[in-house]
């Protein structure tokens, strides 16, 4: 079911600080999107077969301002990579797993992403995502 951690996501108040910090560590810039439907904005940098995303709001009303205000800046989700996204929510529902999204729905860097909800995984919320390569 699940081949890697495709990314792990860490919310930002701004994504200047957040990319000016990442580029002192040594990581270089791959992009930055914006994902309207999230109402974010979001930085990659690759790390081997892994990437760190960071998130910034772009609406008061967005979930990554409401987790920063709540739980201040930091990592907000782990996310991993599947071959079959609809396989692997099922199968997940199977297993009892709380879902957040029933069915994928679009997400940064045109994966097909759903969330598992943290109340059943211990804490931590998880993306699950079909990446498109």
């Amino acid at each position: 079911m699940v081949k890697h951690i495709s990314h792990i996501g860490i919310a930002v108040k701004d994504l200047d600080e957040g990319i000016a910090f990442y580029k002192k560590m040594g990581l270089s810039l791959e992009g930055i999107e914006e994902v309207p439907s999230q109402m974010v904005k979001v930085a990659f940098f690759p790390v081997g077969d892994t990437r760190i995303e960071l998130l910034a709001p772009t609406s008061e009303e967005s979930p990554i301002a409401k987790f920063i205000e709540k739980k201040g800046e930091g990592i907000q989700h782990i996310a991993f990579a599947v071959d079959d996204l609809p396989d692997a929510l099922k199968n997940s529902a199977d297993e009892g797993i709380r879902l957040i999204d029933k069915e994928p729905r679009p997400g940064a860097h045109g994966a097909d992403i759903a969330f598992l909800h943290p109340k059943s995984t211990g804490g931590v919320l998880i993306e699950l995502c079909k990446e498109k390569h």
